[in-house]
């Protein structure tokens, strides 16, 4: 049934755990949004119901879909489901529809991703793999410190143990507080208070989260040194391997075929040429030589593999034959011999050789130590591998996939590969995370990286991160639900619980919106946003002053476009004027909310 009445809204298609995170957030906000959906489900159904947020059913999202969905006076599409085909295609038709509306796709595969971004008009492609993977990445190098360009300043944010009862003022002077966490052994498992005022009482053992120059971080004994240039990432991309369709049986077994033939030294299809002109050439010897009784060609066929395989039977021989052929037959004999055993060589090489690829990741494994050790290569893993890497890291995998799509990358890349179940004992410790300085659990089953991550605590021993002094191994473990990850933290002791999720959700949200961000950083379990808006004259920022802000945000700069100047850490009662930009840091949620003000006219 159409929709009638909505303007401005946003389409969404595609309702996996990413869609439903898209939608709810967008719901808090107050967007209006239509869901259309590809199949009857009834939890989502009762889901939306419950938000009051309109749904479509539809067998495919074309023009119908998207007519019905009101696409003439939308603002927006998201297309985000877990299929890249599927996406793809929504992408395409509302592309069609309406040039000038803004499309958020989601596509992991780079090839297709690069291709669909030429071009392509308002919105975004993006890829959670590659928004999700440098929150990993940090959590492996124990990156407390990240780096934030405002307004050609360069801010560095820290995180920090109180060491004794006092305010944030007290201890930090002037330095903009973006985070506290009270009374937790662990933060990750703790809730976080974002932006406190500087003069919030603190406690020691609590946690805080502040930013400032590296100069100012130095004075108050934040920083050893100004850290190395390394900016809040802005989704970067990588090359990835196209992931191939499933084909059927003929088909599975050409390749296999085609791949064996590959793999074949050369000399090999020139042993069997030689064999076959030894059995084509005694063949024809043996029809027309052979005496008593004489031979069929089939006779002759038949005896000239026998006198090669060196066997007998009894029903013939060369007794009484001419010397001529009793001559030759030793001659076939030698040859004969001699060209099997260099075939089978052949083929054995072919054998071992497949057999010690799968085993070499677990030979070169148990030489290292102080490697980082990712259990899966999927979309998540391999970008992580890659972006590791690309930082002098040495990379183990696990994976239980000999045949995954990405085995390929990460041969060229120089992982080594364990092949196994990354939830059992003995495959981790082949993969040599006794010796290791971090290990990921990345696969995409939550269950399974929980389960892994119980069998690494038993194996650690001493070596668990549990927030102490000594040296400890950080265990960074991915799942899709933040309140699954706050709870698991807090049961079992977890301190690096990533949510691809939360960390991909505000890309694509703000894409939607239209709005300005320039990164995104964790601290602790939350995902924090750094973005820009233009106070826009008579807008919804025009003259309104920071004390009437959400407290959750930090302005940490505003940029006066018409005197010139910057302000840095400004106070409560400075006041936005029409022209200004201003640079806020907060959880992304809150910070949206206050960005979204400023689209207002």
């Amino acid at each position: 049934m159409p929709m009638t009445g909505l303007s401005g809204h946003i389409i969404i298609c595609g309702m996996g755990v990413l869609g439903v995170r898209i939608v709810e957030q967008l719901h808090a906000f107050g967007e209006p949004m239509v869901v259309i959906l590809y199949a009857h489900d009834s939890r989502l159904e009762t889901l939306l119901e419950r938000w009051g947020v309109p749904c479509l059913l539809h067998g495919a999202s074309g023009s119908d879909a998207f007519a019905d969905a009101g696409i003439d006076t939308a603002a927006a599409v998201v297309c985000a489901d877990p299929s890249d085909v599927v996406s793809l295609e929504t992408a395409l038709t509302a592309r069609r529809l309406r040039p000038d509306v803004r499309v958020v796709t989601r596509i992991a595969n780079t090839v297709v991703r690069d291709a669909v971004e030429q071009d392509n008009g308002p919105g975004a492609v993006l890829a959670v793999a590659d928004l999700a993977a440098p929150s990993v990445v940090e959590d492996c190098l124990r990156r407390t410190t990240h780096q934030v360009d405002v307004a050609g300043i360069d801010l560095t944010v820290v995180t920090d143990r109180i060491g004794r009862d006092a305010t944030l003022r007290e201890l930090y002077g002037d330095l903009a507080p973006l985070a506290v966490a009270h009374g937790a052994e662990n933060p990750y498992a703790a809730e976080v208070i974002p932006s406190p005022p500087r003069d919030t009482t603190v406690s020691e053992g609590d946690w805080v989260c502040m930013i400032g120059s590296s100069d100012e971080l130095i004075e108050h004994g934040l920083l050893d040194s100004r850290p190395e240039p390394d900016k809040v990432h802005a989704a970067p991309t990588d090359p990835r391997r196209v992931r191939p369709r499933r084909r059927g049986p003929v088909a599975r077994a050409s390749v296999v075929i085609r791949e064996l033939i590959e793999d074949l030294d050369p000399n090999f299809f020139r042993a069997m040429a030689v064999m076959a002109v030894l059995v084509v050439t005694s063949t024809v010897i043996f029809r027309f030589t052979y005496t008593r009784p004489g031979m069929s060609v089939l006779d002759a066929l038949y005896f000239s593999a026998e006198t090669i395989a060196t066997v007998g039977y009894g029903d013939f021989s060369f007794l009484g034959q001419p010397p001529a052929l009793r001559i030759y037959a030793i001659f076939l004999m030698v040859c004969g011999v001699t060209n099997t055993a260099i075939l089978v060589a052949f083929v054995s090489e072919v054998l071992v050789s497949r057999r010690l690829s799968k085993s070499a990741g677990r030979r070169r494994a148990r030489m290292m130590s102080g490697h980082v050790v990712l259990v899966g290569l999927g979309e998540v893993g391999i970008r992580v591998a890659t972006e590791l890497i690309s930082r002098g890291q040495t990379v183990v995998a696990i994976e239980m996939n000999p045949d995954h799509a990405n085995l390929p990358v990460a041969e060229k890349l120089g992982v080594s590969v364990v092949f196994g179940d990354g939830t059992v004992r003995e495959t981790l410790l082949a993969a040599g995370v006794q010796r290791s300085s971090a290990v990921a659990l990345l696969a995409s089953n939550e269950m399974a990286n929980i389960e892994a991550g119980l069998v690494l605590k038993e194996i650690l021993g001493q070596r668990w991160d549990d927030g102490t002094a000594h040296p400890t191994v950080p265990v960074v473990l991915r799942v899709f639900d933040l309140p699954l990850g706050r709870v698991v933290a807090q049961r079992f002791g977890f301190r690096n619980v990533r949510s691809t999720v939360e960390l991909a959700a505000p890309w694509f949200i703000a894409a939607a919106l239209g709005l300005r961000v320039i990164g995104t950083f964790s601290v602790w379990q939350d995902s924090y946003m750094v973005g820009a808006v233009t106070i826009e004259p008579r807008g919804g920022l025009d003259g309104v002053r920071l004390r009437d802000l959400s407290p959750a945000t930090r302005v940490v700069a505003i940029d006066h476009t018409r005197s010139g100047t910057v302000e840095r850490n400004p106070r409560r009662d400075s006041r936005f004027d029409a022209g200004d930009i201003a640079y806020m840091i907060g959880p992304y949620a809150e910070l949206i909310s206050v960005l979204r003000l400023g689209r207002a006219v």
